[in-house]
């Protein structure tokens, strides 16, 4: 077998247990496939590993045999732990988190580690440790970040699968740009951790996929509560098998494609409102009118998340400044000379004014459908924060969609909606906290009415 599989993961397990490919087959293609790849879509590969992993995969679970890539921030024991940056470059992880456990009793073949923006910081994947990794649709543009590597190793055919964080959209815009499926489950869906900090309680982990019932088999292996993340939410069963049976009728749905704030191209926006009246026909869903406000995210909230990152810097600073992002480095010397008790009073008044919003919102509506990105994806080479004549481009405000669903802990999942200038598009679909069975199987509904590519045209 000379290439790799280019349908979902599902269908690769599937043809696993029918002996019409063998994970021996399917590692070497993958492997092949890296070698071959232009993307840098990975800064380690676990050759020696992988190639005995297939040899005794377990086709019989789950993802048996299934290679994976695994997000740079993501530890894997005896794993480079560089978190991105030239700072930690040398260092290795000394255990595996709850996810990567999770999966590999899963059978997955966790083959190597894709790039990632620094620390996961920003909404691309240029780093001064990997450099720059591009998007399988177009290589002079990003696939977005933090999760750009494993959104371009899924999208460039090479692996069908990666997991991915989200703390601010880190797996919806790259799964937006890059034509996947990317879910960010309720807050404590699946267990963060061991030795993460608590705070600020925005980030979750998942997967960045070619299907929604993908992400359904994800949320069946790695969702659950652990005790190392007190916040987890207990298990539930059936993600995939249960798939495709909420009933809609009745349910009320706001179209909104900037969130009311957000700075969109004209093109996006007649995209995700096509789309919208497309699942709401669907599903039977009810329209409201209902303005949708909701207040800007502060940059005292950007300062606030560097806590934990100067934590983890430790004595190596200032020292490790010029090894750091400009970006980055920027946040982290802010949040020093700036963050105060008066800041820190601000952000959680402003985090509390956040959620209260969402909430009276979505007390008026089931789901909130609005774009994944203001525009298609921006040039691989320059930061996301661009802005023209000192305004904000759309580039400029990528989180502004994404973001708001972090703060308050909502679900949302980014879905191909089609493409503009030959570049995918995402629709995002927000639901109420708890509700990620049914924005699932609304992103069922739409893929099976209206599939879309699995892969990059050029993989």
């Amino acid at each position: 077998m000379s290439d790799s599989w280019k349908n979902d993961a599902i269908s690769l397990v599937e043809a696993f247990r029918r002996g019409e490919r063998t994970p021996q087959d399917e590692i070497q293609a993958v492997l092949s496939a890296i070698e071959k790849s232009s993307l840098n879509a990975f800064s380690y590969i676990d050759k020696e590993g992988a190639l005995l992993r297939a040899e005794n995969a377990d086709i019989s679970l789950p993802l048996g045999g299934v290679p994976i890539a695994v997000k740079e921030l993501h530890n894997v024991n005896g794993w480079p732990d560089t978190g991105s940056s030239l700072v930690f470059k040398d260092r290795v992880s000394q255990f595996d988190g709850t996810m990567i456990q999770r999966l590999k009793d899963a059978g997955a073949n966790l083959i190597g580690l894709s790039t990632a923006s620094e620390f996961g910081g920003l909404n691309c994947s240029t780093t001064k440790l990997n450099g720059v990794t591009t998007n399988p649709w177009n290589r002079k543009l990003t696939p977005g970040g933090s999760s750009g590597g494993s959104a371009a190793a899924v999208a460039g055919g090479i692996v069908t699968l990666g997991t991915g964080g989200d703390g601010g959209g880190s797996i919806r815009i790259p799964a937006g740009f890059c034509g996947l499926v990317g879910m960010k489950g309720t807050a404590g869906r699946i267990p963060r951790g061991p030795y993460t900090g608590i705070g600020p309680l925005t980030v979750v982990s998942g997967c960045v996929s070619r299907s929604v019932r993908d992400t359904a088999r994800w949320y069946d292996v790695c969702a659950g509560f652990d005790p190392r993340d007190p916040y987890s939410l207990p298990k539930e069963v059936g993600w995939e098998s249960q798939l495709g049976q909420t009933n809609f009728a009745g349910s009320r749905v706001i179209v909104s494609p900037d969130l009311g704030s957000a700075i969109i191209s004209d093109a996006v926006r007649k995209v995700v409102e096509e789309v919208a009246a497309e699942i709401i026909a669907i599903a039977g869903l009810r329209q409201v009118d209902v303005p949708v406000s909701l207040p800007p995210i502060d940059w005292e909230w950007a300062i606030a998340n560097q806590v934990g990152l100067y934590k983890e810097l430790g004595e190596r600073w200032p020292t490790c400044e010029e090894d750091m992002t400009k970006s980055m480095a920027f946040g982290v010397r802010m949040g020093i000379e700036r963050y105060n008790l008066d800041i820190a009073a601000r952000v959680e008044e402003g985090r509390t004014a956040a959620n209260e919003r969402m909430a009276a919102v979505f007390d008026q509506t089931d789901f909130i459908i609005c774009a994944s990105n203001p525009d298609i994806a921006f040039p691989a080479h320059i930061e996301s924060n661009t802005r023209v004549d000192g305004k904000k481009t759309p580039a400029g405000n990528n989180g502004a969609l994404t973001i708001p669903a972090n703060i308050s802990g909502n679900p949302a999942i980014s879905v191909p909606a089609g493409l503009v200038d030959e570049m995918p598009v995402g629709v995002q679909i927000i639901g109420v906290q708890h509700s990620d069975r049914a924005i699932l199987d609304l992103a069922h509904l739409w893929e099976q009415q209206n599939p879309w590519p699995l892969t990059a045209p050029t993989s």
